[in-house]
């Protein structure tokens, strides 16, 4: 065994025999359906058994992926999936709705477009939210730990509280509830 203290020019491979071709060995899991050059299309991957014994009994970094043979779930059920949790977003998106009404009122004047734009863009982002959630999500619970998602509720819920916080900042622009919550501070 080559000395690690050595610098990396220095130190020297062992190579095991070979058949004189220059190429190491074929690989045990490579079977009679082998052939060189040619892929192996749809062919699925180790089975978490087999990659937690090529790494001494730790489950392999890749085993929790989804394999191409695999289907996905239908379409509907993807919705469904989806729409579980939706609550949350319906709750922080009424509130918000209500909030930037109250602003919309309050503002007296003006047109109506730019206040409308601006909740346009509020609801824009919250579509951000959500997908920025269920996609990581995907990398922590799918990927990361292995797990099934079963539903949205997670996403749903950092969306309601990101519209609820929209709709508070709406009502702290709204100048006689600022007064309002300042005169029952003042009763303490």
């Amino acid at each position: 065994m080559a000395d690690h203290r050595q610098p990396w020019a220095e130190r020297t491979v062992e190579v095991p025999p070979g058949d004189g071709s220059g190429w190491p060995p074929l690989a045990p899991s490579r079977g009679p359906e082998f052939h060189r050059g040619v892929a192996q299309v749809g062919r699925r991957g180790p089975t978490p058994l087999e990659t937690t014994q090529e790494y001494g009994g730790q489950p392999a970094p890749w085993h929790a992926e989804q394999s191409v043979d695999e289907p996905r779930p239908p379409a509907r059920q993807r919705f469904r999936q989806l729409r579980r949790g939706g609550e949350w977003t319906w709750i922080g998106g009424l509130f918000a709705f209500i909030c930037w009404g109250i602003w919309t009122v309050s503002v007296r004047g003006g047109n109506f477009t730019t206040p409308a734009v601006a909740f346009v863009v509020v609801l824009c982002v919250a579509a951000g939210v959500f997908t920025l959630s269920r996609l990581l999500g995907r990398v922590v619970i799918e990927r990361g730990l292995g797990r099934q998602r079963r539903s949205a509720w997670v996403a749903h819920l950092a969306t309601g509280v990101f519209l609820a916080a929209a709709g508070v900042a709406y009502l702290g622009q709204t100048e006689w509830v600022v007064d309002a919550w300042n005169w029952l501070r003042g009763l303490n």
